[in-house]
């Protein structure tokens, strides 16, 4: 059954979603809303989709499925009313800014029956798809230590960063959900060192943009996370994790996989440097297996709980920055 679908917000990250949504087989791309005329125009004449207001999808038959690419602080709403409509949910993260909304939302993704998978793209990366086979196929052994590092090219602007949640709840949100999937167990405690180093106005406006994280789980396992906002290089996205009997590592995507060898030393082309092409091939990934959920009726590859549970780290980052403290993660949720 082809899956056909809303996209709700022709900015940036749907435009990467209509993308992968015209690329996947038994995926349609049906309609496109944006309170920008141009953008949803754009995106209109692109995939041949028609343009309708929010309203006028939630009542569409022929829509079976919404991606939420709109601002943060409308997502809850937008799940439930979607949920309630009878319409299958893909949601950008988070959620929510808040842990409470979120649980609230589940209940009622719950009651509804509905089907809500959040977008957290780097589970559906190739290389990073890898890892976690290498660690379910036990080839290192128990996992042991994840050590991730997720730096940006260059700050987002000052109006995207007000209404962002902060670096913990935009940027390493992203992290903790990665840290999860690969220790394989829940994080118990949370302890984060933050500081201002790329962008006084960064500071200015309450947050911070380059930032240490130690995760640790009831066994042990440690997870350490380093984001900076600013990588002069390129986009750097590496994971290691060691385990009792080796480890599995993934290194940084370039502009072509070559080394260039000469009496001046060996040189390499630079790194992708946008998370829409490093991670093209995860976006495509990432509805592929939510319509795959739909049609089979099966749970989504990435739940609710699971925006849910990655939120709770970062607010256990933050309150670790302002208090000075480790934090037990069954301070924020239980």
């Amino acid at each position: 059954m082809t899956i056909r679908f809303g996209v709700l917000g022709a900015g940036r990250i749907g435009r990467v979603h209509s993308k992968a949504i015209a690329s996947t087989p038994g995926a349609k791309l049906q309609a496109i809303a944006d309170p920008v005329a141009k953008a949803a125009q754009d995106m209109a004449d692109m995939y041949g989709c028609d343009i309708r207001t929010i309203k006028a999808i939630l009542g569409s038959d022929d829509i079976d499925a919404v991606v939420i690419c709109t601002p943060t602080d409308t997502h809850a709403d937008l799940i439930e009313k979607f949920s309630r409509a009878g319409k299958a949910v893909f949601c950008e993260k988070p959620i929510d800014l808040s842990v409470a909304r979120v649980i609230d939302c589940l209940k009622v993704v719950e009651e509804t029956k509905g089907t809500l998978m959040v977008g957290f793209n780097r589970r559906f990366d190739p290389d990073f798809m890898a890892v976690k086979a290498a660690i379910d196929a036990g080839t290192i052994g128990k996992v042991e230590m994840v050590t991730i590092s997720s730096r940006d090219p260059g700050a987002p602007p000052a109006d995207y960063i007000k209404r962002s949640g902060g670096i913990f709840r935009d940027m390493t949100i992203h992290d903790f959900d990665m840290a999860r999937w690969l220790l394989g167990e829940e994080v118990e405690s949370v302890q984060a060192a933050a500081s201002v180093l790329v962008d006084p106005a960064i500071g200015e406006l309450g947050d911070f943009d380059s930032i240490n994280v130690i995760l640790r789980t009831a066994t042990g396992k440690l997870a350490v996370i380093t984001n900076s906002r600013r990588a002069t290089y390129g986009y750097d996205q590496r994971i290691e994790v060691l385990g009792s009997k080796g480890a599995v590592s993934a290194e940084n995507m370039r502009e072509a996989n070559i080394e260039i060898a000469t009496a001046k030393g060996f040189t390499r082309p630079p790194l992708l440097n946008f998370f829409m092409s490093r991670y093209t091939a995860a976006y495509a990934n990432e509805i592929a297996g939510f319509v795959a959920a739909v049609n089979n009726g099966t749970a989504t590859p990435t739940t609710g709980e699971d925006g849910l549970r990655a939120l709770a780290l970062a607010d256990a980052a933050l309150k670790s920055v302002a208090e000075g403290r480790t934090i037990k993660v069954s301070e924020i949720i239980a």
